[in-house]
C-alpha cells in the first residue's frame, strides 16, 4: 500500500466512532474563565483524560491550576527515538446561545459533513484528532507502542490567556522535556488543498478608556461646550491606521521584515479567489494595508483591531446623555520581527501625543498576557516530515505553506522546552471559530488523523 493508505483505511472505518467520541466531549461546555463552568472544564479535563487511557497512555494525569485543568500523557517506550510534545487546549470560548442557528451550542449536531458543536474546530477536534491518529499509527505499524516518545499537554485555560502555562512547565519542566513540539491549535487553508503553517503571528492586547464629563450629564442641557468621550474615543480609533492601511504607531515597522520572494512565492502558490475567501471567511469585503496580498495581511503583515466599544447606553431604553466614559479594547497582531513589549510602549507613547487636553484617559496595556510570534526554522527536518505526512494523510500531492493570522503561547513554549516547534491543525476559516455555529469538517479531522498517524513513524527516523 501507499504510505497512509492503512492508516486511512483504519480511520475510514472508524470514523463514526470518532465522531461519536467528538459529539461527547463536545456536550460538555468547558468554557474558559466564566465561574459557573469551572467544574465543567475539570470534567472536560477527565474526559480527555479517559480517553488517552483507553487508547493505551500509560500514564496519564491531571494538571488543575487556579483557572483550568491540563491533561498531561506520556508514552515514552521507544528507545533511542526522539521526544514529541504534542500541544493543544480543551477549554473553549463563551458563547450566546440566542446566535446559533444549527444547533444549541453543546448540543453537537452533525449534518452536510460537518459537526457542529463549540469546541468542535476549536480545539477539541484538533485533540481528538490526536488520539485517533495514534491509534491508526498503532494500527498501520503492527507496533505495541508509538514510534516516537509522546507527551501530550492539553491545557484548559488557552481562552484566557494560558495565565498559569509558565507555572506548569515550571514546576514540570522534567515531565515535559522533549526534542520537537507539535502545536495543535491552528487552521489549514482549504479542504481541498492542505497547507502546513510555518508562522503564527503574536499579540497584545490593551485597553483605552477615555473621560469626558464627571458624570453622565443630559445630551441636550450639556450638548455643545460638553466634552463627548465616545466622540473622542471614535476619533483616536480612527488615527490609529493612515489611509494606505498602515499602523500609525511611532515606530511600529521598524522591526517588521520585508517579505522574501520565496514567502511571497509561497503564499501566492495558494489557489485563493476573492469570492470564495469572503464566503468562507464571512467577512463581506476586503480592507487592509497597501501593497500587499490578502494572504500576505493575514499571515506577514502585523494589523490592529479594536474588538470591543462601550460607551452610553448599550442595552436597555436610552437616557439620552453624553456619558462619562467610553471605552474600546484593542488588540494588536504582530509578526516575527517584533516585541510585544516594545509595541506595547509604542502604543503608549502614540496615545500620549494625539491626547487632547479636554479629556482624561487611561490605557491599560496587557504584557503580562502578551504572546511573541513565532517562525518554524525553514531548515527544521520536522518540518518537512510534516509536510510529507499530510501528503499521505490527505492523499494529495501537493501540500502547500501558509501561516496563522492568530496567536498562541508559542515563545512561552519554546523557550521553557527549548525545542523548536511544527504546526499541524485540522481547522478551517470557516469552521467559525469563536463564533455561533461553530463547525468542523469531519473529513479534515480523518486526513488530519491519518496525517499524524504517519508523522509519527516519519519523526522516528
Amino acid at each position: 500500500m501507499n504510505q497512509g493508505a492503512r492508516e486511512r483505511k483504519y480511520l475510514d472505518e472508524h470514523r463514526n466512532e470518532l465522531v461519536d467520541q467528538l459529539s461527547e466531549w463536545v456536550s460538555i461546555p468547558s468554557v474558559a474563565g466564566v465561574p459557573e463552568h469551572a467544574q465543567d472544564v475539570t470534567r472536560s479535563a477527565h474526559w480527555f483524560a479517559a480517553a488517552l487511557r483507553e487508547a493505551g497512555f500509560p500514564r496519564v494525569e491531571l494538571w488543575p491550576s487556579d483557572g483550568g485543568t491540563a491533561v498531561f500523557a506520556q508514552w515514552h517506550e521507544a528507545a533511542d527515538a526522539p521526544t514529541v510534545l504534542v500541544y493543544s487546549h480543551h477549554d473553549v470560548r463563551a458563547v450566546k446561545p440566542e446566535n446559533w442557528d444549527q444547533t444549541a451550542p453543546f448540543i453537537p449536531v452533525q449534518r452536510d459533513g460537518r459537526l457542529f458543536g463549540r469546541g468542535s474546530s476549536d480545539a477539541k477536534g484538533q485533540a481528538l484528532a490526536h488520539l485517533w491518529g495514534v491509534n491508526a499509527h498503532l494500527e498501520a505499524t503492527g507496533a505495541p507502542h508509538p514510534a516516537v516518545n509522546l507527551t501530550f499537554l492539553v491545557e484548559g485555560e488557552e481562552e484566557t490567556g494560558s495565565p498559569n502555562l509558565d507555572k506548569l512547565l515550571t514546576e514540570h519542566q522534567h515531565d515535559l522535556e522533549c526534542d520537537l513540539i507539535v502545536f495543535s491549535d491552528t487552521l489549514q487553508w482549504h479542504a481541498e488543498h492542505p497547507a502546513v503553517c510555518t508562522s503564527v503571528r503574536g499579540m497584545i492586547g490593551a485597553t483605552l478608556e477615555v473621560r469626558g464629563p464627571l458624570r453622565d450629564v443630559h445630551s441636550g442641557a450639556a450638548s455643545g461646550p460638553a466634552p463627548n468621550p465616545i466622540i473622542e474615543l471614535s476619533r483616536l480609533l480612527t488615527e490609529l491606521h493612515d489611509d494606505r492601511g498602515r499602523i500609525t504607531l511611532p515606530g511600529f515597522y521598524e522591526a517588521v521584515p520585508e517579505l522574501t520572494a520565496e514567502r511571497r512565492a509561497e503564499l501566492a502558490a495558494l489557489p485563493f479567489t476573492t469570492e470564495d475567501w469572503l464566503q468562507r471567511s464571512h467577512t463581506r469585503s476586503i480592507i487592509g494595508e497597501d501593497g500587499y496580498t490578502v494572504l500576505e495581511r493575514l499571515w506577514e503583515r502585523p494589523a490592529i483591531e479594536i474588538i470591543s466599544v462601550i460607551g452610553g447606553d448599550p442595552t436597555g431604553m436610552s437616557r439620552a446623555t453624553i456619558p462619562a466614559t467610553a471605552v474600546a479594547d484593542i488588540s494588536i497582531r504582530i509578526v516575527p520581527g517584533q516585541d510585544p513589549q516594545v509595541v506595547g510602549d509604542q502604543l503608549e507613547e502614540w496615545l500620549a501625543s494625539r491626547a487632547d487636553e479636554n479629556f482624561e484617559y487611561q490605557l491599560d496595556v496587557q504584557r503580562e498576557s502578551a504572546q511573541p510570534p513565532y517562525r518554524t526554522p525553514d531548515d527544521l527536518p520536522a518540518l518537512t516530515a510534516v509536510e510529507r505526512s499530510m501528503a499521505a494523510g490527505y492523499a494529495t500531492d501537493e501540500v502547500g505553506r501558509m501561516g496563522n493570522a492568530g496567536s498562541g503561547p508559542m515563545d512561552l513554549l519554546t523557550t521553557r522546552l527549548d525545542a523548536p516547534i511544527v504546526f499541524f491543525g485540522t481547522s478551517l476559516i470557516e469552521d467559525s471559530w469563536h463564533d455561533s455555529d461553530e463547525s468542523v469538517n469531519i473529513d479534515m479531522l480523518v486526513g488530519g488523523a491519518a496525517t499524524l498517524a504517519v508523522l509519527w513513524s516519519e519523526l522516528s527516523g
